[in-house]
């Protein structure tokens, strides 16, 4: 990390950084300021490393020194501004694991700028500790050295996207905040008019229709960091409240040339930031059609560093001795293999505490064959029979000493389990490489999906996007289940990290679009008339994607959690612990707002 030199004595504060001295600074009289991150008494000596944003410096005191008295009382963590004269280590102390680890500064004086109070969590260190007390004291957490990092990795990482952005023609705009309600898939935050009583406005879930007017209004090529606000369930890869997305949209575009545009940006990111560690080569990321994702890999967001791939194999067991399998073919059903290759010097526990995973997951179970030296074990074997399995492994090209694990039942079911057992397999056989960043483009999304109300249908994902066959896909009588949207995602290591689509910039179209959801005209002109009316002045096609940047960041520094590369993030309940949000509104405010507050019922 670059770090400031001053070198102006007169400075109060500091001449140097932490991370600035070396051996070219020896003799050098010098006064640095930050936090006491450790002290250590050797007995008339101490040891203090000084830390602060560029890095550390070891001080040393002793009864010679005036700073002795001042650094032993004080606690860890207090503030100093010290003076003293920069020295060479004795080459048996040299310490190359920090860039000013040849000096060390002997200290004639120290002034103590404020006094930390007993800690409430340590900040040297990485030891694991609780996480309320760390979001409560975030202030301090966000010292430790890991968190820091990541932080600061996260600035390089939106300031790199902004100058790639920039160099290949696109111009950041900012849209609004507040905003009306929009169907992006989950709940709104609702902020309540002052001035129209009984009104909301919404916080955006993502710019999507100001973008596409941008496109309306001639602006060709925009893009954003984009803040936005989705009222969702926490979990790991999804914070609570808000987050922030690399938002684009261009005119005049097909999605082949999103994809061309997009992959030298985000696959330029991620070799900037790999340390390493393999990147796919941009201009070959796998395009994998939705329905093909789903049966090989059994997601939509799959991790391909794990080699495994999911066979569907049900016409193995239209008829078999295996009667479970069979009856649940010859009832609409599916039956899809998982290999496990080189299990043989596996005991029967490994598969049988896959099959305990797969219960506690909600599914009935997971079946699975042992192979060793040829010969099959289990009861799915023994049923089907030698001859049957032979050809089985035939056709899945396995080897005398790979297992293999079922998912059988309804086709969605089965998916998604072959697909959380294909995870947790590599996973458990160590075939993932944790040292590649294996991206793809999941493309070809279907248009609607099963609504929640027996017979209905719901937009899959963005309702904005273009139907595959445009307008006659939605009137020439077929199924719309069927219908493919000019959708997709791009993937890494098993995460969603951006979304796009071509648009639907035809009115009649849109109408068209949302009548097959039970929305009217006069639904569509009230909820989106701002983007309906635009369409009927001259749109251009158009179209775009946002990129996650929490989730690329999270990848990048290897976090396992969000909130391990967000400054100030809410906990699993959607709470700030340190500001105390959410809390209740002072009764003027309420009244202001036109709001009454409902008491809940008691457990």
């Amino acid at each position: 990390m670059q770090s400031p030199v001053n070198n102006q004595q007169a400075h109060p504060y500091r001449s140097h950084s932490c991370g600035a001295l070396n051996q070219d600074h020896v003799g050098q009289e010098v006064r640095l300021s930050g936090w006491v991150h450790r002290k250590r008494d050797h007995g008339g000596v101490l040891f203090v490393d000084l830390r602060d944003h560029y890095g550390l410096t070891q001080i040393v005191a002793d009864s010679d020194s005036s700073a002795l008295s001042v650094l032993e009382g004080l606690r860890v963590e207090s503030v100093v501004t010290i003076e003293g004269v920069v020295k060479a280590r004795s080459e048996s102390t040299v310490n190359p694991n920090l860039s000013t680890g040849a000096i060390e500064v002997y200290a004639r004086g120290a002034t103590v700028l404020s006094a930390a109070a007993e800690l409430p969590m340590p900040v040297a260190g990485e030891q694991e500790y609780p996480e309320d007390i760390r979001l409560r004291y975030r202030f301090l957490d966000l010292r430790r050295e890991t968190l820091h990092a990541n932080i600061v990795k996260r600035t390089q990482v939106i300031s790199a996207m902004r100058r790639k952005m920039e160099d290949i023609g696109f111009t950041e705009y900012s849209t609004p905040i507040l905003t009306a309600s929009s169907p992006e898939g989950a709940r709104d935050f609702l902020v309540p008019s002052r001035i129209h009583a009984g009104k909301f406005y919404a916080l955006p879930q993502a710019p999507q229709q100001y973008k596409q007017l941008l496109m309306v209004a001639g602006f060709d090529r925009y893009f954003q960091i984009a803040p936005c606000f989705r009222d969702e369930d926490p979990r790991a890869d999804r914070l609570p409240g808000e987050f922030y997305q690399l938002d684009l949209e261009m005119s005049f575009v097909t999605q082949e040339e999103v994809w061309e545009t997009m992959e030298p940006v985000i696959g330029g990111i991620f070799e900037k930031f790999a340390d390493g560690r393999a990147v796919t080569p941009i201009g070959s990321f796998p395009r994998i059609a939705y329905d093909d994702a789903i049966l090989k890999y059994g997601s939509d967001k799959p991790d391909l560093r794990n080699p495994l791939i999911i066979s569907d194999v049900s016409h193995h067991f239209t008829t078999s001795g295996f009667g479970l399998f069979e009856k649940i073919v010859g009832t609409g059903g599916v039956v899809r293999a998982i290999p496990a290759p080189s299990t043989a010097d596996k005991s029967r526990k490994f598969f049988d505490e896959m099959n305990e995973w797969a219960r506690g997951e909600g599914y009935a179970g997971l079946g699975y064959v042992t192979r060793k030296g040829g010969e099959f074990g289990g009861p799915i074997a023994k049923n089907h029979g030698a001859e049957g399995m032979e050809k089985l492994y035939a056709e899945l090209g396995l080897g005398a000493d790979d297992g293999l694990f079922f998912a059988a039942g309804k086709a969605g079911d089965a998916a998604k389990l072959a697909g959380a057992a294909r995870t947790r397999c590599g996973q458990l056989l160590g075939l993932i490489d944790e040292n590649k960043f294996e991206l793809c483009w999941i493309v070809d999304f279907p248009f609607y999906e099963e609504g929640e109300e027996p017979g209905s249908i719901d937009f899959a994902h963005n309702p904005f996007s273009m139907p595959q066959g445009g307008l006659e896909a939605l009137t020439d009588g077929r199924d719309p289940l069927s219908i493919k949207a000019f959708q997709y995602d791009l993937v890494c290591n098993g995460y969603e990290i951006a979304s796009g689509s071509i648009r639907n910039q035809h009115p009649d179209l849109m109408v068209k679009a949302f009548e097959r959801v039970g929305l009217s005209q006069a639904d569509v002109e009230e909820r989106f008339g701002g983007l309906y009316r635009a369409f009927q002045y001259g749109a251009p096609p158009h179209g775009g994607m946002a990129a996650g940047v929490d989730r690329i960041v999270m990848l990048i520094c290897g976090a396992q959690n969000l909130r391990e590369i967000s400054l100030f993030p809410m906990n699993q309940r959607a709470e700030d612990l340190l500001m105390g949000a959410p809390s209740p509104a002072m009764l003027k405010q309420l009244r202001e707002l036109h709001i009454r507050v409902i008491e809940q019922p008691k457990a």
